[in-house]
């Protein structure tokens, strides 16, 4: 080996010592990015994911769950609230009001039934499902659920929606109103149906509260109460 290769050689691992000593964090943090793939980081994952999905569940999942929360409570459609002051003239204000709220009942009924398929999604992530959340933004476990569970979560809810909304006897006006409505572009397919809106909206509240969920054990691992957890995204703060 020539002197000069020699001296480069001592010269890097001098560096390496030194950056490693007075920088440990750096080097902590690089060794933990290295074992984010075995099996520590997996359930890691699935614990987080886990515990997002369980407490969001848990908090929408019950009565006024939806309508005493005003980040996912379920408001009429733009189309409707507009019409409202011309409605509450005519004295069927009553009648909105009693839509919103079946409306959210429907939703608070429906999504407890997601909990299976949310846990299932879990068991079935993949090491790219892994590397896809460990390399993505506050949002990836969110992402991940969504691209899970939205087809399946939309397929189950729907039904259940329906029949909790058609009790109300509001939702045939709903849908001639905005049947009529969507002919004219007015509106989406989406809202042309109350239990299409109303599961869309579920859904998206769902995702929401995982998100907030997420977003807390991003910003503080220990307090999830998971060793599992805590070794993984403490390690990505």
């Amino acid at each position: 080996m020539s002197a000069i290769r020699l001296f480069s050689l001592h010269t890097f691992k001098r560096a390496l010592v030194a950056t490693c000593f007075l920088m440990p964090g750096l080097a902590a943090h690089a060794i933990s990015l290295s074992d984010l793939s075995n099996s520590d980081a997996s359930a890691g994952l699935k614990a987080a994911l886990d515990k997002g999905s369980v407490a969001a569940v848990a908090k929408l999942g019950v009565e006024n769950g939806f309508l005493n929360n005003d980040k996912v409570k379920i408001q009429l459609p733009s189309l409707l609230e507009q019409a409202r002051p011309i409605l509450n003239m005519t004295g069927r204000g009553k009648q909105l009001d009693e839509l919103v709220v079946s409306m959210n009942r429907a939703a608070e009924a429906a999504v407890p039934m997601a909990k299976p398929l949310l846990l299932n999604a879990i068991k079935s992530m993949t090491l790219t499902d892994a590397k896809n959340i460990l390399t993505g933004g506050d949002t990836s476990v969110t992402d991940f659920f969504k691209q899970k569970t939205s087809a399946p979560l939309t397929e189950k809810f729907m039904p259940l929606v329906k029949g909790v909304t058609d009790k109300a006897g509001l939702s045939a006006k709903y849908n001639n109103v905005m049947g009529q409505a969507q002919k004219f572009g007015v509106v989406s397919a989406q809202e042309a149906t109350v239990e299409g809106y109303v599961t869309q909206r579920a859904l998206d509240g769902l995702y929401l509260m995982i998100g907030e969920e997420e977003k807390a054990i991003r910003q503080d691992p220990l307090g999830a109460g998971s060793k599992a957890i805590s070794k993984v995204f403490g390690l990505l703060k």
